[in-house]
């Protein structure tokens, strides 16, 4: 779907394009792609560039055309994995200025209402920006909160029973924290690279803005690193106590069957078909019996006072 967008006091959409209008593509069709192509000559490797969902944060120059890709945070509808990065794409050049995703993400919405909460006055291409990176680093920041509560109702649901579902889905989590921090990551090394970029070619920015960007992305690469010790952390200590609890069950189904072992032993040595001394005896059956429980109850306290059982 293409939206065109032009900013009074905050971003609001027009019917057609106009020169310095923010042109924004979401999930776009093969005929959104044709009119980038047709109306606007946007080169097909940047459109391909940007579809491919596996595309690191980089920039990259053609014919006067210039494309910076973010990672940007995706809520998806999948429980098993909630969480992904996806690339957005930034194409400009001159009075255009055009943004690409094969996904609804949120953020863009959120950017635009935002855009009019706060009457924003947009003031340069450049600006616009570093405003799409804060937004997604704000993102990044409420994803992982979100994903944080997920760790801590996981934990909660472990402390009650450990099953293989939790554990899984503390597994899914922690990967999700790994694409997030190697996103965030690719985000702040293409920001190195565009404050380079803008002070070599003398262009205008807001300084304060893009060190807002600087801080929102180290913020968010700290947390999504605190959050993936905490969960690793975590997860080898659930698996110290599963393997800590397992040796217990075995010591104890040990000591059960040395002590079931004591009369099954006296049994088998009365029951061979040899002389004993005692087959004719009338309470020789009742005294095997109470000798082997006798001997059966001193092992089960002696295990008991070594707390073996």
């Amino acid at each position: 779907m293409v939206k065109f967008l032009t900013c009074q006091s905050g971003f609001f959409e027009r019917e057609s394009w106009v020169p310095d209008c923010w042109i924004n593509v979401l999930c776009p069709s093969e005929s959104d792609i044709r009119y980038l192509e047709d109306e606007f000559n946007v080169p097909r490797s940047f459109l391909n560039d940007i579809e491919d969902n596996e595309e690191r944060p980089r920039m990259e120059h053609e014919e006067g055309w210039r494309l910076v890709i973010l990672r940007v945070p995706f809520k998806t509808d999948d429980n098993d994995n909630p969480f992904i990065t996806v690339p957005l794409g930034i194409i400009t050049k001159g009075d255009l200025f055009i943004t690409v995703c094969h996904y609804e993400v949120e953020m863009i919405h959120d950017f635009i209402l935002f855009s009019r909460r706060k009457t924003y006055e947009e003031k340069k291409r450049e600006d616009l920006l570093l405003h799409i990176m804060l937004t997604s680093s704000v993102w990044f920041m409420k994803y992982l909160k979100q994903v944080n509560v997920q760790i801590k109702q996981g934990e909660d649901e472990l402390e009650r029973s450990v099953r293989n579902e939790e554990l899984h889905r503390l597994m899914k989590l922690e990967r999700t924290l790994v694409y997030f921090i190697t996103s965030i990551r690719g985000n702040e090394i293409l920001l190195i690279k565009l404050k380079s970029m803008f002070k070599q070619s003398e262009i205008q920015y807001d300084k304060d803005l893009l060190e807002d960007v600087e801080i929102e992305l180290q913020q968010a690469h700290s947390s999504a690193n605190i959050y993936s010790h905490i969960l690793s952390s975590m997860m080898d200590t659930f698996a110290s106590i599963i393997s800590n609890n397992l040796n217990i069950i075995m010591k104890r189904l040990t000591s059960i069957s040395i002590i079931l072992m004591i009369p099954t032993l006296i049994a088998s040595f009365y029951g061979m078909n040899v002389p004993n001394f005692i087959e004719e005896w009338t309470f020789g059956f009742a005294c095997i019996i109470i000798v082997s429980i006798l001997l059966s109850v001193m092992a089960l306290v002696f295990f008991k006072k070594r707390k073996w059982l």
